[in-house]
């Protein structure tokens, strides 16, 4: 266990937390640590760690293992492979191995084998290979492949430098380390801001069964509500323990605080009415024993320290977007192929067709590398590919891309950069909306030069949402954002008229703003209407658990019932089921396609039936002729004809369904 007692930092003055106590117990306790930006999370980690040294207090770690996962890396990869840099997670079991290889070498070379150095080696390697034994040292690669692959790397993967990755990635091997080590206390520091929605699953699983402690900071409310038992709250330099889910902490805390400012508030009326005693009779000399009687209460008494002001609810709305027609994209079938170092990569093989419907709200998730920012290139029309786009009427476009934020005036301030995207919004509303974004007070007349790379991100994401756009493509705008920005943003998106297309690993915010959920791998384009957890539903236990297989990253939903509102599959167009969906009949096979699908598919079926009349027609002429009777051919006939007659009585009724849909959609 890990003991923190009254434990104080100070930076610059100012003070982070004071006199802070908490018990770390070091088996099986999930805890999330939340606060908001700048309240000393990170800070507290370094302190458990011992990287943070306190001004006061006293931190007690005993023989617990600690593993902190930072939220950057500070050291620069070497030459060693992906695989062998997880397996430093096992420097003691390689060091042995070593020694291992050592004697088996030097038994090999000797030659007197009853000498007594042969009888030492013998036994030195007895004792080695116990101790490897004992550590499960056969199965240190599997785990540390297994581990990795979960983590999204993939098997060629494993033997590439690891300097060849991304800072991303490497974080991943990092993480990857950590778990292999297995300490007591596993801290991490906004662990899921550099794994995709499937490995972000699999982490998930793989803790549920951690027989150590986990110490969170996530900005990701899914994963508080799904992993954690425990929340810890740092605010104001206090901390305060709640036991549930984030879900039940948000609830609590709200009682808890109502009660922090009672008692606040009766003891500042207290000291109020004490002071003025003692201001009012301070030179009465009769009443000078009980002046100084209540000066010493007040030297004496333990101040509470004022609650946390009431969070306002900042909102932000879009610019209104002038209507675009009612299909706003539309993809043919497409391909997409990339020159890889070892030959050509085909990302997308016949996928779609796609279509994207005014006022849809549409997620596009999948692994890393499936080619979620390609599609999205795709449909902003950036990116070549092998097949047609096309644009609806008055499509206006705007995109944010995290690489945006290079692009941004360097010698302009934050305030200057997005007046000059929107000059007509006044500056309370710019203000207002770079406050959602965690820039407050003077941080708006910064340059843009002395931001991080998270903060350029940010002002780049505001840029973004001021634009009159009515189709926005977002890759990643959750990124760099705090619980309370991305709720902003939750807000903005549902209020929004226009047509949104999301790539993010944020489940619950993808849950609260999409109508469809577009799932890239394999080289195709999966359709799903409704949320995020609805496509996990109906991937798990409904009709497209049929389909094609799903990554094996895919995560097990918590429960096993189906999500309200249970979603279906497509393939081709998506679109939000507004007015212009098509009415829903009972057994009705139609029921869940929109007003575009329904016309898509009476064509097709259409064309279909009048290419199988025609083949009838041409069988009936051959029936008719002398020689169909000869050597059996009639019998082959008759076995065609029936193949058509059965095939179109199947047809018919589907071409009449969905006849009666269209017309009621063009009634109304």
């Amino acid at each position: 266990m890990i003991h923190l007692q009254n434990v104080s930092v100070i930076f610059g003055g100012t003070p982070i937390f004071t006199d802070l106590s908490w018990a770390i117990p070091d088996e099986g306790q999930r805890i999330g640590l939340v606060g908001p930006n700048g309240a000393g999370k990170s800070t507290l980690l370094r302190v458990i760690t011992g990287e943070q040294e306190v001004e006061s207090g006293r931190v007690d770690r005993g023989a617990t293992t600690i593993g902190y996962l930072e939220q950057s890396l500070n050291e620069q990869p070497g030459e060693a492979t992906v695989r062998d840099a997880a397996l430093q997670a096992f420097d003691e079991v390689l060091a042995l191995e070593a020694r291992e290889e050592k004697i088996t070498r030097q038994l090999e070379q000797a030659t007197d084998y009853e000498s007594d150095r042969y009888a030492k080696l013998l036994d030195r390697l007895s004792r080695v290979q116990e101790q490897l034994n004992a550590r499960d040292a056969h199965r240190i690669r599997s785990q540390t492949e297994a581990t990795l692959a979960g983590l999204g790397f993939a098997p060629d993967d494993m033997e590439r430098p690891l300097r060849s990755f991304s800072g991303g990635w490497r974080m991943r091997v990092a993480l990857a380390k950590l778990l292999l080590q297995r300490p007591d206390v596993l801290l991490l520091d906004e662990p899921t801001n550099h794994l995709d929605i499937d490995s972000i699953a699999w982490l998930e699983t793989y803790l549920e069964s951690y027989s150590g402690t986990v110490v969170l900071v996530s900005h990701d409310r899914y994963v508080l509500d799904r992993m954690v038992t425990q929340i810890a709250e740092l605010t104001r330099g206090r901390l305060s323990l709640y036991d549930g889910s984030y879900s039940y902490y948000l609830e609590e805390r709200e009682e808890r605080r109502a009660q922090w400012r009672a008692e606040y508030e009766n003891q500042q009326k207290r000291i109020n009415e004490i002071e003025e005693f003692i201001s009012r009779f301070r030179y009465n000399a009769s009443k000078a024993a009980q002046v100084q009687s209540r000066i010493k209460k007040l030297e004496k008494m333990e101040r509470i320290p004022p609650p946390p002001d009431t969070e306002d609810r900042i909102s932000f709305r879009f610019p209104d977007p002038p209507r675009s027609g009612r299909v706003a994209l539309e993809l043919s079938s497409f391909s997409k192929t990339y020159a890889g170092e070892n030959g050509p990569v085909r990302v997308f093989d016949d996928a779609g067709p796609l279509a994207v419907e005014r006022g849809d709200t549409i997620a596009l998730v999948g692994p890393n590398g499936a080619g979620k920012s390609t599609l999205a290139r795709i449909l902003r029309g950036t990116e070549a590919f092998e097949g047609e786009r096309s644009e609806g009427h008055n499509v206006q476009l705007a995109h944010f891309a995290q690489h945006q934020a290079d692009a941004l005036p360097m010698d302009a301030t934050i305030i200057e950069t997005v007046r000059g995207v929107s000059p007509s919004t006044p500056d309370t509303t710019l203000r207002t909306l770079l406050g959602a974004f965690l820039f407050t007070g003077d941080d708006v007349f910064k340059e843009i030069r002395v931001l991080s790379g998270g903060e350029k991100s940010r002002v780049a994401l505001a840029c973004t949402l001021l634009s009159p756009a009515n189709v926005l493509i977002l890759d990643e705008p959750t990124n760099h954002l705090d619980i309370q920005s991305k709720d902003v943003l939750i807000d903005a998106i549902r209020q929004y008229s226009g047509t949104c297309i999301i790539v993010s690993h944020d489940r619950y915010f993808l849950d609260e703003v999409c109508s469809h959920v577009w799932r890239v791998g394999n080289g195709d384009v999966r359709v799903f209407h409704g949320s995020y957890s609805e496509m996990q539903w109906q991937i798990e236990h409904g009709s497209a658990a049929a389909l094609n297989p799903e990554p094996s990253g895919s995560t097990p939903s918590s429960n096993g019932t189906a999500p309200q509102n249970a979603p279906s599959e497509t393939s081709g167009a998506a679109t939000t089921p507004t007015s212009e969906h098509a009415p829903q009949r009972p057994d009705d096979a139609f029921a869940d396609l929109n007003s575009y699908q329904v016309r898509q598919k009476m064509e097709a079926t259409e064309t279909e039936i009048m290419e199988l009349e025609a083949q009838k027609e041409e069988l009936e002429a051959q029936m008719a002729q002398p020689d169909a009777l000869e050597d059996g051919e009639m019998h082959k006939l008759t076995e065609r004809y029936q193949q058509l007659d059965a095939q179109l009585a199947d047809l018919y009724p589907d071409w009449e369904a969905l006849s009666e849909h269209v017309m009621a959609i063009d009634a109304t």
